[in-house]
């Protein structure tokens, strides 16, 4: 694991390097040679966390393992993405944030095991969780340029740049992807609610009911949108606290748990 690590954080940096070079270039970054190399840092962050996770004894979703895997559908996401929308601007963000998440990977590694082949309705919901959660991470990092460009065009600062997307696109694909989120932690608070006998458990009631709220802040969201319009600070509140309950419902017992009391 260790040279599938180092490798990728490696060519994370290279990407990373690419981009912010010339992210306020009139031509942009060469979003050929930052996607191929990206690929290749995707592709070795995998492997590591293929190593990581299954192991003889099961598989190990610690709190290090969990983050960087959450990284990884960030980053995979992000460089499919790379020709087809203006994400540019965020993604500095996103392969720092692997490079970041690579290492505790290598450095911090605490074992939780599971036995998914055993339960697979957990699995599918443990699968939706992930996948809700990435959705509306990739939303918070859409909410933060939003925020910048909006903050660039009142201060009739902003540069024209390719790598500058326009705000009203911007806004719009953060709807899309809250809408996604949405309906991805609405699957996944269904099958827990369904499959899971110990959600409001002793230790584990937080994670329900701060997702919960998490959901009724984005439903809320959405709803004003809908019926009254959403001004744009607005939308950046609601994605931003959406964002920051389900990172304390995902994480926060556990990092006290696994990196401090550990």
């Amino acid at each position: 694991m260790v040279i599938f690590s180092a490798s990728a954080m490696f060519f994370y940096c290279i990407a990373l390097v690419l981009v912010t070079s010339r992210l306020f270039h009139p031509e942009g970054p060469n979003r050929r040679a930052v996607a191929g190399v990206a690929s290749i840092a995707v592709i070795l962050h995998a492997a590591a966390l293929s190593q990581g996770i299954f192991t003889t004894d099961g598989q190990n979703f610690s709190l290090t393992n969990v983050i960087s895997l959450v990284n990884w559908i960030i980053a995979f996401t992000f460089t499919v993405l790379m020709f087809r929308l203006k994400v540019i601007v965020v993604v500095p963000v996103v392969y720092a944030c692997s490079v970041l998440s690579v290492a505790l990977l290598w450095l911090l590694p605490p074992k939780f095991i599971i036995h998914f082949e055993l339960y697979p309705e957990v699995l599918a919901h443990v699968v939706l969780s992930l996948m809700a959660y990435s959705a509306l991470m990739i939303a918070a990092l859409y909410a933060i340029q939003l925020a910048m460009i909006q903050n660039q065009l009142k201060k009739k600062q902003l540069m024209l740049s390719p790598g500058i997307p326009p705000l009203m696109t911007v806004e719009k694909q953060l709807y899309h992807l809250v809408i996604i989120g949405v309906i991805l932690l609405s699957l996944s608070l269904a099958t827990g609610f369904i499959f899971l006998d110990d959600m409001f458990a002793d230790g584990k009631g937080h994670k329900a009911i701060l997702s919960i709220m998490a959901w009724f802040v984005y439903i809320t969201m959405l709803w004003q949108q809908y019926w009254v319009g959403c001004k744009i600070r607005t939308a950046v509140i609601y994605t931003l606290t959406g964002a920051g309950l389900l990172t304390l419902a995902y994480f926060g017992a556990r990092i006290v748990k696994e990196l401090i009391l550990s």
